[in-house]
């Protein structure tokens, strides 16, 4: 156990231990004060007494008196029950003695009883108390019947000064006493009210912590819960809807990573701000966790309702945040999930607004979506898929189709780009951009890619065996790959356990990947073209374009996206694009293929323009290895 976590459980021994030691020194205080004062009252009874001549009176005062300095000493030494014992047992001989020798149930010395009584119950322990409380009363009675009886009779003599002093006297001690000990009753009263009013105060900020985010001050989940679910039943009584709407910032983390921790702190207090201004009193915004939020909305007439309110969110988020001194934009994705129509439970809306935002997402961000029942089924799908995966690997069910790369002006097969193809058992043939996907999102990929890599250089291999040494072999690497930071391992072990030529492989990136100008992925690339591997970018003009980096890792090829060659020859604007692009990466000495050429127009458009290479339907989509072979052989003309 350290240090911290030891102080943190000894404080409160602590302090119950300081709070015992200040109470006792307390009790000791008063109980001397209590001496002194019957003491001294006791010495003024014993000379009054003296001066008419009442020696049994005074003894019995004076014996009292040199007792009570016993009791004094205890108290000195620090034993508090010890010396309220004795002074207890003092007073009460002492008061008994005096009503027997005096006038009976009519002296004075009674009045001492209830003080001694007060004292303790306050002071003393319950047995003593009990046992001095019978002992009165015993005496009390056992007086009055002999009285009674004529057995003993107390003489009352006339009232004289003496007996006016000796009551005061009483009185005075006894009214000092409890007011001792009832101002200390007082403070410790008003103490432990003040420490219930703490312990109050402690509840209330531990619910309200258990129901609301610490960072914003919103409700958090748990009350989003309760607030929904009053809300459900007010609508149900008046037939109306409640609608649920999450809300996920976009791009939240890349401005959080970039402006630090505090500052994306900052920016959700004001995303809070802005959302608790868009709504109406009666609604509730709530933060989820993260960068995540939801708003229930009550009494909404239908999906237009929600719609609007969506919209009105986006507007209000869509306006510049002034975060540490810099303009941020930020958008978000919402989805929306209305009672009763998509459920009548606030985890079954939950999960179908989470899945309606996800859909909005997908569809470029900064939007809104309504759930609807096709969503349930995509979802299904995506899990099927994912699980399907793993056991796809390993059960041979994906294979390895050829597409032909082609030089434009002779029309030779220079190498092929290996495509990967899922035949399912049950769903047929499934098309990468339906699994990548979502085999990027579990971690799949790695797996996938590294599954690929070894395949595609072993058939590269194969083809080299049979003497077509000058074919290349291209490969998608995903964006996941390099984030692990040892893709370049993956690619060394393939080429290693094949036998190919680094030469012979190419590593198709995509812009994207460029976005993260991280030291470890310059590092990467780095290894990668030492290794000789040459590198390309896909669907170049499409995402992040950026020529330094065109440069600084050596890219050998250009690929331009079949988006721009489809309709080459009837768009005088994507023949704009091409001819730029080729011009550039000529300039920079880089080989430019064309993806997606359809037909011989565009083909001879693309060799005017001066693009070097191409590939598409034109002369073959991806092929199985049996196929491409064929096409191999007959590499005596043009393909």
């Amino acid at each position: 156990m350290d240090n911290q976590n030891r102080a943190a459980m000894e404080k409160p021994r602590l302090n119950s231990f300081i709070a015992s030691s200040a109470s006792t020194e307390l009790q000791l205080r008063r109980i001397s004060q209590i001496i002194f004062a019957v003491a001294v009252t006791l010495g003024l009874v014993a000379l009054q007494n003296l001066l008419v001549g009442n020696w049994r009176t005074s003894t019995i005062t004076l014996v009292s008196i040199v007792l009570l300095l016993v009791a004094h000493r205890m108290a000195r030494a620090g034993r508090l029950q010890l010396a309220s014992s004795i002074l207890l047992v003092i007073l009460t001989t002492m008061g008994t003695l005096l009503v027997w020798i005096d006038q009976g149930l009519r002296d004075h010395a009674l009045l001492g009883y209830c003080g001694i009584l007060i004292f303790a119950g306050l002071m003393g322990s319950a047995r003593l108390f009990l046992l001095l409380l019978g002992f009165m009363l015993a005496n009390i009675v056992l007086n009055g019947v002999l009285n009674i009886q004529g057995i003993y009779v107390n003489k009352v003599p006339p009232l004289r000064a003496g007996n006016i002093v000796d009551a005061a006297a009483v009185i005075a001690t006894v009214g000092f006493a409890s007011w001792l000990l009832a101002g200390d009753l007082r403070n410790a009263l008003s103490k432990l009210e003040a420490e219930n009013q703490r312990v109050r105060d402690s509840q209330q900020q531990i619910e309200h912590l258990a129901r609301h985010d610490p960072l914003t001050g919103l409700p958090n989940r748990l009350l989003a819960r309760d607030r929904f679910e009053q809300s459900l039943a007010l609508s149900q009584r008046s037939k109306g809807h409640v609608a649920l709407l999450f809300l996920d910032l976009d791009n939240f983390k890349t401005i959080n990573d970039s402006l630090g921790h505090p500052a994306g702190d900052d920016l959700l207090c004001q995303v809070a701000n802005r959302l608790q201004e868009v709504v109406r009193g009666g609604d509730t915004v709530c933060r989820q966790g993260g960068d995540e939020f939801l708003l229930s909305l009550g009494e909404v007439n239908g999906r237009d309702d929600a719609a609007s309110a969506a919209l009105k969110v986006l507007e209000r988020l869509s306006m510049p945040f002034t975060v540490s001194g810099h303009q941020v934009l930020m958008s978000c994705s919402l989805g929306i999930a209305l009672a009763p129509d998509d459920g009548s439970d606030f985890d079954t809306l939950l999960k179908k607004a989470d899945m309606a935002m996800y859909k909005a997402k997908d569809s470029g961000r900064n939007a809104w979506r309504c759930y609807d029942e096709e969503m349930d089924a995509s979802v299904n799908e995506h899990l099927r898929l994912a699980a399907d995966i793993r056991p796809a690997l390993a059960n041979q069910q994906f294979t390895l189709h050829y597409q032909p790369q082609v030089e434009l002006v002779s029309g030779r097969l220079v190498g092929a780009e290996a495509l990967i193809r899922w035949q399912h058992p049950q769903l047929g043939l499934i098309k990468p951009e339906t699994f990548i996907p979502i085999a990027e999102n579990t971690g799949l990929i790695i797996d996938i890619g590294a599954w690929v890599l070894q395949e595609a250089c072993a058939q590269a291999m194969r083809w080299h065996r049979q003497g077509f040494t000058w074919m290349r072999v291209s490969v998608n690497l995903s964006p996941v790959q390099f984030r692990r930071g040892d893709v370049d391992l993956v690619v060394s072990k393939a080429l290693q356990d094949s036998g190919l030529p680094a030469s012979a492989l190419e590593l198709e990136l995509t812009e994207s990947l460029f976005i993260d100008e991280s030291l470890a992925l310059f590092e990467v690339l780095d290894r990668l073209r030492r290794r000789g591997v040459s590198l390309s970018i896909d669907d170049f003009g499409t995402g992040y374009s950026n020529l330094g980096y065109l440069q600084r890792f050596e890219v050998e090829i250009l690929k331009i996206d079949q988006s721009f060659t489809r309709q080459l020859v009837e768009n005088p604007q994507d023949e704009a694009i091409v001819r730029a692009i080729v011009q550039m990466a000529h300039s920079l000495n880089l080989t430019v293929l064309a993806e997606g050429i359809e037909n011989r127009q565009t083909l001879e458009r693309l060799v005017a323009l001066g693009c070097d290479l191409g590939q598409g339907f034109l002369w073959a989509p991806g092929m199985p290895v049996k196929d491409f072979e064929k096409l191999l052989g007959e590499q005596t003309r043009p393909v």
